[in-house]
């Protein structure tokens, strides 16, 4: 049995179609890991939603924050971006099927018996694993509850930055949205710091998030992420980040768990960075 964990997708169905080819997960025995951010920004994100939909249980899929504007865009509850490329998920006539399955995704998937972690952007240093598990099932159950829609429109913004365990209601909800989806660094003190997306030597008086002294995290499982495509592919005993900026011209990335293989493929339709 091989788990493949894919980095960033965002839109690129050529290079997810090759790259599949090139691994060609067994269905009865092999698994694939998406790190989230299926779709925007690049080509064809209907394509993309599709494919992987497909695949079923052969699939596991976390939410990315580009997948979280997607759904917002689509339910009214946020306006969609001048660099957005949805328009052909909005108008697809499967549109609904895509997005009730897309809306069904978990936050953070945990494998025991492989010991690794697949979330979007990361864990806090906060939060121990069983803190981590908690939280992403608070957010997967008002995404997926009839509240969803307003629960989509309060999910925006940057504060509270700083954990507290008393944290509740919409506080609550956004810091854990944001620790998974849109987190890179930390200052000292552990506070969220969104705005930086350059590499962690532009901000060096902050602390990329896997590298913080106080993680509670560290030693109870390996992190599988993506969503900073400045960092590149970094792998390391307590981490592995597979974000290779295919949509802006990196490449797309897959990594076998079990062994630390990796497949790359190039991007072939690159798209201006912002």
């Amino acid at each position: 049995m091989s788990t493949w964990a894919i980095g960033d997708i965002q839109g690129c169905a050529d290079e997810l179609d090759a790259l599949l080819d090139r691994i060609a997960p067994d269905p009865a025995t092999d698994r694939l890991w998406l790190v989230g951010d299926l779709v925007n920004r690049g080509p064809d994100s209907l394509r993309v939603l599709r494919r992987v939909r497909e695949l079923g249980e052969l699939a596991v899929v976390v939410l990315g924050n580009h997948d979280l504007h997607l759904l917002a865009v689509a339910m009214g509850a946020q306006q969609s971006k001048r660099k957005d490329t949805l328009e052909g998920v909005l108008g697809a006539p499967d549109r609904e099927p895509l997005l009730e399955w897309l809306r069904q995704r978990p936050l953070l998937h945990h494998d025991a018996a492989l010991g690794h972690t697949l979330v979007h952007a990361g864990l806090p240093p906060a939060w121990d694993l069983a803190t981590a598990q908690g939280c992403a099932r608070e957010v997967e159950a008002m995404l997926r509850g009839p509240d969803y829609q307003r629960f989509l429109t309060v999910m925006y913004g940057d504060q509270p930055s700083r954990w507290d365990p008393t944290l509740a209601g919409d506080d609550r909800i956004r810091y854990s949205i944001n620790a998974m989806t849109r987190m890179r660094m930390l200052t000292p003190s552990g506070e969220l710091m969104l705005e930086p997306k350059g590499p962690p030597s532009d901000t060096p008086e902050l602390i990329p998030w896997f590298d913080h002294p106080d993680a509670r995290w560290r030693g109870q499982t390996r992190v599988v992420s993506g969503h900073w495509s400045t960092l590149g592919v970094v792998s390391q005993d307590q981490y592995l980040h597979l974000d290779g900026g295919c949509v802006w011209g990196g490449e797309l990335v897959a990594v076998r768990l079990e062994d630390g293989h990796r497949e790359c493929l190039g991007c072939t339709a690159a798209q201006e960075p912002g």
